[in-house]
């Protein structure tokens, strides 16, 4: 017995001392990292950032591959079916947590994949065509209750970030308003400078520039604080909503059974990349706030996501099996 427990320990050993020599010399080829979304988003311009500067602390190729379909669902499904090797790795959006209470997927949120971190958080922004007689959240709740369900609103689509957190925003105000879906947040932005939708809830840097132009009004931000390129806008929750956030954020991932070296590796060179000037500067100019949790920490917060926005979709009744 006890030469069997000395066999056992040095298997254990030598695998760990192999895993560990494994580690330091990956990579030894050019990592892919799948983003589920077109090219050109929030999530596709932090992964490339991310990507860049790894390659440049590491040494080697980290290679951007957009594989869009299903609000993210086929680019994680090709995920699981990776060899858990580090060579293979995934950037994704809020929708990773919006998805398990919309569609039966082909996956398990936990069981399929190993958790490296939250990237950054993204807030969105609440805007009015400057004909609309709001300024402020209180004012929009008083126009919607004396015109309750004729008052419109667009997204960037159904059962996306920003459409969630309009509907968080309804739930949590009582507000009786009409979706309007379009085709991406460009769109979305043509529909409320045009007028044919009377708001619009989308990602801030989408519609910064046509704020700050005077064609579209903020009205408030989605997130926690307020927003440092707009300061004088008020969040949700502080203008009439106690307690309202309704945020987005970027997630990184690797198949399941990646060793755990090579997943400390990716959390501390994430970390170190996105932490840096230049790269922390491209963030703040594009929405987004740093945030780099551990793998812990970043699975834990899964969790909670995955049961905030399950209610919101359940009432929403936004389920498309």
């Amino acid at each position: 017995m006890r030469l069997k427990l000395i066999i056992w320990s040095a298997a254990v050993l030598a695998c760990t001392l192999l895993a560990t020599a494994f580690a330091q010399t990956w990579p030894s080829r050019p990592v892919r990292i799948i983003v589920p979304y077109p090219p050109g988003g929030g999530i596709d311009t932090v992964a490339r950032l991310l990507a860049q500067k790894l390659g440049e602390q590491m040494k080697g190729s980290f290679v951007v591959d957009n594989r869009p379909g299903g609000t993210g669902v086929i680019g994680a499904e090709l995920l699981t079916r990776a060899a858990p090797d580090g060579y293979t790795l995934m950037a994704s959006a809020t929708e990773f947590a919006i998805n398990p209470a919309r569609r039966k997927l082909p996956y398990d949120p936990f069981k399929d994949f190993t958790h490296i971190s939250e990237l950054a958080s993204v807030q969105f922004l609440l805007v009015s065509h400057p004909s609309v007689p709001v300024k402020n959240v209180k004012q929009l709740l008083a126009l919607a209750k004396a015109q309750p369900g004729r008052i419109t609103y667009g997204s960037a689509g159904t059962g996306g970030g920003p459409h969630l957190a309009a509907e968080l925003f309804r739930m949590m105000s009582g507000i009786r308003w009409v979706h309007v879906p379009f085709k991406g947040a460009g769109p979305a932005l043509v529909g409320v400078m045009s007028g044919e939708v009377d708001f619009a809830f989308s990602s801030t840097i989408a519609l910064l520039g046509a704020v700050k132009a005077g064609r579209i009004r903020a009205i408030a931000v989605t997130g926690a604080k307020r927003f440092p390129a707009l300061p004088d806008v008020p969040t949700i929750g502080e203008s009439g909503v106690p307690g309202y956030v309704g945020t987005g954020w970027y997630g990184f991932y690797a198949p399941a059974g990646t060793s755990q070296e090579i997943v400390r590796r990716l959390y501390v060179e994430a970390g170190r990349a996105l932490n840096s000037a230049d790269a922390k500067e491209k963030l703040a100019k594009a929405g987004n706030e740093l945030v780099m949790s551990s793998p812990q920490e970043f699975t834990a917060f899964l969790r909670s996501e995955i049961t905030k926005w399950s209610k919101v979709v359940n009432e929403a009744g936004l389920r498309i099996d």
